[in-house]
């Protein structure tokens, strides 16, 4: 009998050790928040993702602090956009030491090119347009499976299922779109970063901002835009969640366009918010875009 209790004991006093072997999950570390989420759908329970850059925060002007590096230092993964949008994770990555695999979201598209000169000549915010996301999760699933390959099977699954959801987004972005008149689609942003979406859906977009927001709009970027929605009776103007308000406050004043709504761009909202999601950010901006175009 004592036998018996000796090892029910030493079982009970194992139980927690195997539990929290069970329960550990590999860290994966996003550069920010819209990437964590694709990345959250594809690697699920087995990963505990990041982000570096806050949601509601401006990855372009980001600066990392010490315990940013620790972070990747004990990672498994990173997972960047590239295209030159984090200007500042060579430098960090460097710093932080460890072997994380680093995982390039963007390595198969074929992005826009820019003449902003805080970029590499390239548009790096190509999440804006659904069907290159779905290059972003294929190759984070590649990523992770190479990683971690006992999770292979369950990351392919997952991407799978997350692929499916997009296809639907797409068709909803597309449908919800398709009753703007020719004229009327054209909006007004506060910096240049939704040329994937304006191609993808057949929008103009103009921005007296670059393609970053470090980049300042000149007196005769601004003055060119004004005189554009006074001659084509641009119908709005958009803010956007990570940049300053003032400039299209001035144009609206300037030119009459009313102020229709706030896009996220690059970031996601808080998670009470309405843009809390990729999925979210797509569905919140286009009807924010149809909103304000429509007569």
């Amino acid at each position: 009998m004592q036998v018996v209790l000796r090892l029910l004991c030493m079982l009970i006093a194992l139980c927690p050790l195997a539990a929290a072997k069970a329960q550990s999950k590999i860290e994966v570390v996003a550069s920010f928040s819209i990437l964590a989420d694709i990345t959250a759908q594809i690697g699920g329970e087995r990963v505990h993702v990041s982000t570096l850059v806050p949601r509601e925060a401006d990855a372009h002007v980001f600066q990392p602090a010490p315990q940013d590096a620790r972070r990747i230092a004990r990672a498994g993964a990173v997972i960047i956009n590239g295209l030159g949008f984090e200007g500042w994770m060579e430098r960090l990555i460097k710093a932080a030491g460890g072997n994380p695999r680093i995982i390039m979201a963007s390595q198969t598209i074929v992005p826009l090119k820019s003449t902003d000169p805080h970029l590499r000549g390239l548009d790096p915010h190509a999440w804006h347009d659904v069907a290159t996301v779905k290059s972003y999760v294929a190759t984070i699933r590649d990523g992770l499976s190479a990683m971690d390959p006992d999770g292979q099977s369950l990351y392919r699954q997952r991407a799978q299922a997350y692929l499916l959801q997009l296809d639907q987004l797409d068709a909803e972005i597309r449908a919800s779109l398709g009753d703007i008149p020719p004229a009327r689609r054209i909006i007004v942003t506060s910096h240049d970063a939704f040329g994937y979406y304006a191609r993808a859906y057949g929008i103009r977009m103009l921005a007296p901002q670059g393609v970053s927001t470090e980049t300042e709009a000149s007196a005769k970027d601004i003055a060119k835009v004004i005189k554009q929605i006074r001659a084509q009776s641009i119908p709005a103007v958009i803010l956007e969640n990570v940049s300053d308000p003032r400039l299209l406050e001035q144009i609206a004043r300037e030119t009459g366009a009313k102020i229709g709504g706030k896009l996220y761009s690059d970031s996601l909202s808080l998670e009470t918010g309405s843009a809390s999601t990729y999925i979210d950010l797509m569905r919140h901006n286009t009807r924010t875009l149809k909103d304000a175009m429509m007569p």
